[in-house]
């Protein structure tokens, strides 16, 4: 099977699309892997080298959340259409929520891994202003896909109190590689690992309160976003926008990995910590208690007392402490990439052959759809 996916190498999308690329790999598949947004580090072309089946090709190409983007998105749909040509795939994978309403020859997937509507309303809490266009073309994006994925029940509902009704919809929760994952002895401090310039992860909310928590707090992530807007986090020990082998050694080490966001439709770096064995210190909102049930310990997001007080108390408590991180790993093992991978499989062998599709003539697992 040969499958265009795009993706960007800003934030989280990227993570997840190298996780399903490699994941894919004991599957019959070849992947034109088409980045949108910016461009990939060198540290991410390499990633992609050390997979075989997979092919990098790169645009500077703006992406539908980011300022004025209509000419560039433009231009994306052109140099899309041409790889479409050049490539002739089974299956176009979008990972950004516009372009599916074009006369592509191939089905397309979109997996809605965040918008800019359900954003604001949980940063603001208010409706989206200045944001018609983005709402009507994601709108007629959405509606002309053959199927929409998310990988939270919580996206879900957002996508379809935003957008409207989806002729098809499913949700495939996130996975990771495990193996990437271990802890070290670990070390008295809290860690947290976001972009700092997203007002969703809420990084801040950390600053405001390090002064109070007895252990230090150590912050990695970008701090200047793609429209160069800077932010700076004092209070905190901040470490930047660290390599996935680095972050990896820091999440060994922490005790405690905290995350209290506003918005986060599923948390990777939650699921990178617990596989980790860092108790998880979360937003309170809806899917993220999704994702971890009672594996974590949950503040809400604009409640500095309590989130200084419930890093206090897991401080001041080690077998609780201990309790916590041992259910985080153990929930954590349910968001694995192979299970991951094989449902995207049959997602695409659904759209591709459709009802002639055979289960005993290709590799197809199926797993149950995590609930809220």
């Amino acid at each position: 099977m040969k499958i265009l996916m795009t993706a960007d190498p800003i934030g989280g999308v990227w993570r997840y699309a190298m996780e399903l690329c490699a994941a894919l790999q004991p599957y019959a598949v070849k992947v034109l892997l088409a980045t949108l947004g910016a461009e990939p580090s060198a540290t991410q072309r390499k990633e992609v080298d050390a997979l075989d089946h997979v092919e990098l090709r790169t645009s500077r190409c703006r992406l539908e959340w980011m300022d004025s983007p209509w000419d560039s998105l433009d231009e994306a749909a052109d140099w899309l259409r041409a790889l479409e040509q050049e490539l002739e795939p089974d299956l176009l994978h979008f990972n950004h929520l516009v372009h599916a309403d074009l006369p592509w020859s191939a089905p397309v997937l979109v997996t809605a891994h965040s918008c800019v509507l359900s954003w604001w309303s949980a940063v603001y809490d208010t409706p989206a202003v200045g944001w018609e266009r983005y709402r009507e073309e994601v709108t007629r994006s959405l509606e002309a896909a053959h199927l929409v994925v998310t990988p939270t029940h919580a996206m879900l509902r957002c996508l379809r109190r935003h957008y409207g009704g989806m002729l098809r919809a499913e949700v495939i929760p996130n996975g990771l590689d495990p193996r990437r994952f271990r802890a070290a002895t670990k070390e008295p401090f809290v860690f947290s690992a976001g972009r700092l310039w997203d007002s969703g992860k809420n990084v801040a909310a950390l600053a405001r309160v390090a002064d109070e928590v007895k252990w230090p707090i150590v912050v990695a992530g970008a701090a200047t976003s793609p429209d160069g807007r800077t932010e700076e986090v004092a209070g905190v020990q901040y470490v930047g926008a660290l390599s996935r082998e680095t972050l990896a050694h820091w999440y060994a080490r922490a005790s405690i990995y905290a995350l209290p966001a506003r918005y986060e439709p599923f948390g990777l770096t939650a699921l990178e910590a617990a596989l980790s064995e860092c108790a998880l210190v979360l937003g309170d909102i809806e899917s993220l208690r999704e994702v971890w049930g009672d594996a974590a310990c949950y503040v809400p997001p604009d409640d500095t007392d309590a989130l200084r007080d419930t890093l206090n108390h897991l401080i001041a408590n080690p077998d609780k402490l201990a309790v916590c991180a041992a259910l985080a790993h153990a929930r954590a093992q349910r968001y694995d990439a192979e299970q991951m991978a094989a449902r995207y499989w049959n997602a695409y062998w659904s759209l591709v052959d459709g009802d002639s599709f055979d289960p005993k003539e290709r590799p197809c697992i199926s797993y149950s759809s995590t609930t809220p």
